[in-house]
């Protein structure tokens, strides 16, 4: 059986899947990811945390051969790429009792068609022995589903925290090892997936440090061997602080939106303040929701596309919307051909998003002085705003 050794009688057995580049056909998995599964083998009982995706059952169950009984098979979410190898699993160990939250339960008979008579729930702060080490489940509610929970192995100080803490990378590498990579991998996990969830996250971030732990083991990503340091990161990136940087997403048809915004992003440099451009027809999505966790300021620029913005921008806006970031400010910039509700189309597309709208500079063809002008003064305005924040 191919494992990698955590800690005695902890190993972990699950896939890392290189290859994978998207992600519930959405998220973009520039390094791939990996499906944590960890094998606990106490002085009574044996249990498993979480399988791995179905394309990688085949695999996955052939490793686990050898082993001779599971007790316990723990789900700390109901997801497929932790829960969709678990019919399979379960046929193979018929003995073992299926552990979930009692939210979950009822989400893996719906997707799994699981027999309920096998399934066994616990209840927030509830122990599980395995004889000389004891599982204590707290539960974790939309970090980032309802029914999530974090296992506690207190013998050995271990955190199993599920997607939460996760980050989206395969490698070889069993431990983050102060790795700059891994981090940011983290903050791309947290800005695609995590974000929307801020004030979720800040409640189970105060259930998690009252708990003694020195290792963190996320379902996705390497182990936290240095867990202050993730946890520090969430704390930051689930607070109100915002920094002096403006993220503009954009798209330009004949070059006037371009025009714009190049000489908006010049006279916000002069003026310190940071700046992020995304161009929309080559933009990782990934990459603009790392930039929208700390972003004060959001402007979207886009041409009118048959009275309305670009699709592309429509998307971005959309994004930008559910994922629900932090930023105190917005604002529109762009150009049209013969009329236009562009602004309106932008601006219907953010209700999410808890915004003071600075205003808008819209211009008809390309953009005059008077245009430059008033893109000037709208960066006065920001500038003046984040000093106020900052």
């Amino acid at each position: 059986m191919y494992s990698r050794k955590i800690r005695t009688g902890i190993d972990e057995v699950g896939i890392q899947d290189w290859g994978r580049r998207l992600f519930d056909s959405l998220i973009p998995l520039p390094d791939g990811t990996s499906y944590n599964s960890y094998l606990i083998k106490g002085s009574a009982k044996t249990a498993i945390i979480d399988t791995v995706d179905p394309a990688f059952a085949e695999i996955y169950l052939e490793n686990l051969s050898e082993l001779k009984n599971i007790d316990y098979i723990i789900t700390l979410h109901s997801e497929q790429d932790h829960s969709g190898t678990l019919p399979m699993l379960m046929k193979q160990y018929p003995s073992a009792e299926l552990i979930c939250s009692p939210k979950a339960k009822d989400l893996l008979i719906d997707h799994l068609m699981l027999d309920p008579a096998k399934i066994r729930t616990m209840d927030d702060g509830e122990l599980l022995s395995l004889g000389d080490k004891s599982l204590q489940f707290i539960h974790t509610p939309w970090v980032h589903w309802p029914e999530t929970m974090v296992a506690y192995l207190a013998e050995d100080r271990i955190l199993f925290s599920c997607d939460f803490l996760g980050s989206h990378s395969a490698g070889s590498e069993l431990f983050d090892n102060d790795d700059p990579a891994v981090m940011e991998a983290a903050k791309r996990y947290y800005a695609e997936i995590m974000m929307p969830f801020k004030s979720a996250i800040r409640a189970n971030l105060k259930k998690v440090r009252e708990l003694d732990f020195d290792l963190v083991a996320p379902s996705h990503g390497p182990l936290w061997n240095h867990p202050e340091k993730i946890l520090t990161a969430y704390e930051d990136w689930v607070s109100d602080r915002v920094s002096n940087k403006v993220v503009i997403p954009f798209i330009s048809m004949h070059g006037s939106t371009a025009r714009m915004v190049d000489y908006f992003s010049k006279e916000l440099i002069k003026r310190k303040v940071e700046v992020e451009l995304f161009d929309l027809t080559v933009t990782d999505i990934g990459k603009l929701a790392m930039a929208l966790v700390d972003a004060a300021t959001i402007v979207i620029g886009s041409p009118t596309v048959h009275m309305g913005p670009h699709p592309f921008v429509a998307n971005a806006a959309f994004l930008a919307n559910a994922l629900k970031p932090k930023a105190r400010y917005a604002a529109v910039i762009g150009s049209y051909g013969w009329a236009t509700k562009m602004v309106d189309g932008v601006l219907g597309l953010l209700p999410n998003l808890k915004v003071e709208v600075l205003g808008s500079v819209v211009c008809k063809g390309l953009a005059k002085d008077a245009d430059f002008a008033e893109l000037s003064k709208l960066a006065d305005l920001i500038a003046e705003k984040h000093k106020a924040l900052i």
